[in-house]
């Protein structure tokens, strides 16, 4: 029999087990893939203290942003070094592909470490106030300053991606962090933390930790000595985050859920657009909060588009995640299933139709792992449930419009604004992305362009952004410093700002 391998949180640059382990499930064939130490609210006290501590000493904050980059790129490397051991990690605790794993979850995650270290190089600290006037008696300077302590939770499905989005930044602006994983896909997280201590990141400057959001992450939200943190995931616990943050007034950047709706133009390239569409819905088995779960489709061509939709389905092939082969692995875990289940009898109950279902190949694999296929709804109208609220699975709903202005009416008619997309000729399309309600909107294409581009939503989807060019001031806090240049301060000094006496004005 092969031995499980056992993983052991880092705090403080030292490896902490505990006597509880939580077994890592592989949603693919329900076997046990892992056991890790199961943290509780005394391991996110220990981190939080570690990473104050760290903070206070001043080692990282006080580093050049170069030498900060200098570390952030040497744990890229490390992490770029063992990316097929990743890549099988990622599988084996989340189910994703391994075609899928290595592009993205693991690719795409190294990626956003270099992106960040390269916006460390760029980052300039304190600059002269442009806005202030010349006078030649003062000097007004801002400087951006670590914040302190900052914190990150991060769900199941992009583990890597989602954790460098939030501790990429926050390292390169000279903060310490503690990182919450996912109960169950903390792996590829754990890795991460061996190369940063390979790579000479201070102990205490990065602590990665387990344990239930319900009480962990929960800890992290309101801990007083956490002064920002960053959370992906559900509506629903992203404002149990926010509530508990208000409590010391600590920054908050939430990344939520969505809806994302899809429009193809009547005018689209219908190759393009279907093969695009089926992308923006499966990838990952549709576990992605930016999909493209809604697709809004001209009357006049919806038969044939839904005909060519469900014939290149047919061409998707559901398989082992570790077989590069396979185009679609599970879902994530039994728990998951089940959701998407529930979410099928009630699109059923409501009326509407079940266009297409995939079918899953035979084998013990199929019938123990948390499978599920491709599936299409149509006659959706979208006040539905299933048109409205985050099914988070391979399942997409067909819906109807007559003419652009009802597209774009019924894109905008959610609580989400993650994400759009709109498939057109491109004058035209790009007018109608112009008005959809989404923090990213695609045309032409879908899940592209993240680590360059800010990233968040609009209305219930989130607040704040994550990547892009301001990436690094979200984990900043602004210093306006104001110098007197006038040797004779007692006599010139008021001069410089206030008005003179005949200048005030006089109340009627």
């Amino acid at each position: 029999m092969t031995e499980i391998p056992t993983y052991r949180m880092f705090i403080d640059g030292q490896w902490i087990d505990t006597a509880e382990k939580h077994a890592i499930t592989s949603p693919a064939t329900g076997q046990t893939a892992a056991r890790v130490a199961f943290g509780g609210v005394e391991h996110a006290d220990a981190a939080v203290a570690a990473a104050v501590s760290a903070h206070e000493e001043g080692t990282w904050r006080n580093m050049t942003p170069d030498q900060r980059a200098d570390i952030l790129d040497r744990i890229a490397a490390s992490m770029e070094a063992k990316a097929e051991r990743l890549s099988a990690l990622a599988t084996a605790e989340n189910g994703v592909t391994v075609r899928t794993a290595g592009a993205f979850h693991i690719g795409l995650g190294v990626a956003n470490l270099r992106v960040f270290a390269g916006m460390a190089r760029g980052f300039t600290p304190e600059q002269d106030n442009p806005l202030a006037p010349a006078t030649g008696d003062a000097r007004a300077t801002i400087r951006r300053e670590p914040i302190g302590v900052c914190a990150g939770i991060v769900p199941f499905n992009f583990p890597l991606v989602l954790a460098g989005w939030k501790l990429g930044p926050a390292l390169a602006a000279g903060n310490t962090f503690v990182l919450k994983a996912d109960e169950n896909t903390p792996l590829t997280l754990l890795e991460l933390a061996r190369s940063a201590e390979e790579a000479g990141l201070p102990p205490g400057v990065l602590n990665i930790i387990t344990g239930p959001g319900e009480t962990v992450g929960a800890r992290l939200a309101e801990h007083p000595d956490v002064r920002k943190i960053g959370f992906t995931g559900s509506t629903e616990v992203g404002k149990s985050v926010q509530r508990a943050a208000a409590d010391n007034l600590k920054k908050v950047t939430l990344e939520l859920g969505g809806k994302g709706p899809n429009i193809i133009l009547d005018d689209a390239n219908l190759d393009a657009a279907i093969d695009g569409s089926i992308f923006a819905f499966l990838m990952y088995s549709g576990q992605v909060c930016e999909s493209g779960t809604r697709l809004l489709v001209p009357n006049s061509r919806k038969d044939e588009i839904v005909d060519r939709l469900i014939t290149r389905l047919q061409d998707v092939t559901i398989g082992d995640p570790t077989d590069p082969a396979s185009d679609m692995g599970p879902v994530a875990s039994q728990d998951q299933k089940d959701r998407v289940e529930r979410y099928l009898a009630i699109a059923a109950e409501e009326g509407a139709t079940l266009a297409y279902r995939g079918t899953l190949p035979e084998g013990e694999m199929f019938e123990t792992g948390a499978w599920v296929p491709p599936i299409v709804f149509t006659d959706v109208t979208n006040d539905m449930r299933i048109a409205r609220e985050e099914v988070f699975g391979p399942v997409l709903v067909v819906i109807g419009y007559d003419d652009e202005a009802e597209a774009v009416a019924i894109a905008n008619d959610s609580e989400y604004g993650l994400s759009a997309g709109v498939w057109g000729s491109s004058e035209r399309a790009r007018a109608v992305a112009n008005t959809l309600e989404a923090g990213t909107v695609w045309v032409n294409d879908w899940h592209a362009g993240f680590p360059f581009n800010p990233f968040g939503g609009y209305k219930q989807s989130g607040i704040g952004r994550e990547l892009g060019p301001d990436a690094l001031a979200e984990y900043t806090q602004v210093k306006a410093v104001q110098e007197s240049l006038d040797a004779d301060w007692a006599k010139h000094g008021y001069a410089l700002v206030l008005p003179a006496p005949a200048e005030v004005p006089v109340p009627a």
